[in-house]
């Protein structure tokens, strides 16, 4: 299967359904098709071939969501940039993928030409949504193009996109993903993304990340509505839930925490047509959880993955998470079981399996993974050894099949020979009522190798003492696990994908150290 054949499927069975929403913009699966092979054809027009790339640059937008399909069609491969990051770091993903072509909106067109000294291979510039010197006006790129398939042969092994990794350390890696990964992937999700024709979905996580491609791609898969935003704004996201009959939306644990703690009239609204927000990228606090339970009132499903895995590799299901609020608190603390076709192991520094309950590496494999990452056939190797999609996050997998991610191998804390896991901490430093947001690091003792170290958000209006979190934790966690120090700042710093970016917590406390512990 190609990522493009549910698109024609649905676009021919349900012609008349909307297909995108955004604002006071409809957009019918009829209308889509005709605009997707204009796509198609325009970009053979510009002279680009199967396998060649072209960096997309833009918020969410629908013309964002018909480029995919469009290039899908002819095996071009998109290359979506985060438009969070600056321009010289837009110009190492455009060169290091030999992109050929940028299709951008107008807002980053003056930026992009700022750098378009250095990008290497692109020679087409097209803007969305205005003009810019030196670029074509989309409209202009599709207008004379006619709106019939293209006969172009494109297979299941070809790539389909390459999508960037949001590391937190060194540069971005191109995670290529073919049409048979990602069409294996939206068979796997279906048990956490069932859709309706018709009903409508909420893109507002940006599309240049794994978990809101692959949500955009399950919705086309059954045929359901996107309500696309283009961008998060906690108040708009809320009145969207609201008012907007939507019936499934994707967020990431930083966005369900803002939406809770900074819209005031979160808990009054009703959300009747809301039946599941599926959350994941990054883990999520009980007390967090158990709140948005109470206030949306909804089933919730959570994914665990990553971009080379094309998303997903495990879920913890509604039912999991009645359970869990029935009694069983302990799997919210879970990342799921696998996805149908996923296999997971936790192993040890050799690769070899730890037992049931043990902390190892979790890898995993399946159809979805990725082929490797782009031009880098030394680390693809490692990350891929043996088959296995290594993610280096430290878990372990229990009795029943459920895995409990612990926190990335790099972050964990090593504390006179003890094995600290931040996550740990930072679940029981969430429940103080003043903690709006916490992150846990190692820092240098010279004592202990390192000790545990809470950087503290505190909710708006509250207010509370180093000491008081400190002595919050006590009785919560042993002595070793407990905060030795706690500091108090206004935000915690995060990439785009949500995840805390630790290394930058910790590197004023390790200057001038010859770090030899987990963490560095």
């Amino acid at each position: 299967m190609r990522l493009h054949d549910f698109f024609d499927y649905r676009a021919r069975e349900g012609a008349h359904n909307d297909f995108a929403v955004r604002g006071d913009r409809h957009v019918t699966y009829e209308e889509a098709a005709r605009e997707v092979n204009r796509i198609a054809n325009a970009l053979i027009a510009s002279g680009l071939r199967p396998g060649d790339r072209v960096a997309v640059l833009s918020k969410n937008s629908i013309e964002y969501v018909l480029f995919y399909f469009g290039a899908s069609k002819v095996g071009v491969v998109p290359v979506p940039v985060n438009y969070r990051l600056a321009p010289p770091e837009w110009s190492y993903i455009i060169n290091d993928a030999e992109s050929k072509a940028v299709f951008a909106s107008a807002m980053y067109a003056d930026a992009v030409n700022g750098v378009r000294g250095e990008l290497k291979h692109a020679q087409s510039f097209i803007v969305v949504g205005g003009e810019a010197t030196g670029w074509r006006p989309y409209a202009d790129w599709v207008a004379l193009q006619p709106d019939t398939a293209p006969d172009v042969r494109v297979t299941k092994d070809d790539d389909v996109y390459q999508m960037y990794t949001s590391g937190t350390t060194g540069n971005p890696k191109g995670a290529v993903l073919t049409h048979h990964a990602v069409t294996s992937q939206l068979a796997q999700v279906s048990p956490i993304a069932q859709m309706s024709p018709g009903e409508r979905v909420l893109i507002v996580a940006p599309l240049y990340h794994a978990a809101a491609a692959i949500t955009m791609f399950s919705s086309v898969y059954w045929g359901a509505t996107l309500y696309i935003q283009e961008d998060f704004n906690p108040v708009d996201v809320v009145r969207a839930l609201d008012e907007e009959q939507i019936s499934v939306a994707l967020l990431v644990p930083a966005m369900i925490q803002a939406l809770l703690v900074f819209v005031p009239d979160v808990a009054q609204r009703e959300y009747r047509d809301l039946r599941e927000i599926i959350y994941g990228a990054s883990p999520i606090a009980e007390a967090t959880l158990r709140r948005a339970a109470e206030v949306f009132k909804c089933d919730f499903a959570q994914a665990y993955g990553m971009t080379e895995t094309t998303a997903c590799l495990t879920a913890l299901l509604p039912a999991h998470h009645r359970q869990a609020l029935d009694g069983r608190a302990e799997l919210l603390l879970s990342a799921g079981r696998p996805l149908p076709g996923v296999e997971l192991r936790a192993v040890d520094e050799d690769d070899q399996p730890v037992p049931r309950g043990t902390v190892g590496e979790i890898v995993g494999r399946g159809d979805n993974l990725m082929r490797g990452y782009w031009n880098l056939p030394d680390e693809s190797a490692e990350a891929l050894r043996g088959g296995w999609m290594h993610t280096g996050d430290a878990g372990y997998i229990d009795e029943e099949g459920f895995v409990y991610i612990q926190d990335r191998v790099k972050d964990m804390i090593v504390s006179g020979g003890e094995n600290v896991y931040p996550r740990h901490v930072e679940d029981v430093i969430f429940q103080h009522p003043a903690v709006a947001d916490v992150a846990v690091i190692g820092v240098p003792d010279p004592t202990w190798g390192e000790t545990v170290k809470a950087v503290v958000v505190l909710k708006q209006g509250q207010t509370a003492t180093a000491d008081e979190i400190m002595q919050f934790c006590e009785g919560k966690l042993g002595g070793f696990q407990r905060p030795r120090s706690v500091d108090f700042i206004d935000a915690l710093p995060r990439n785009a994908s949500g995840k805390v970016l630790k290394k930058e917590l910790r590197a004023p406390y390790w200057q001038g150290q010859k770090r030899a512990v987990a963490g560095s």
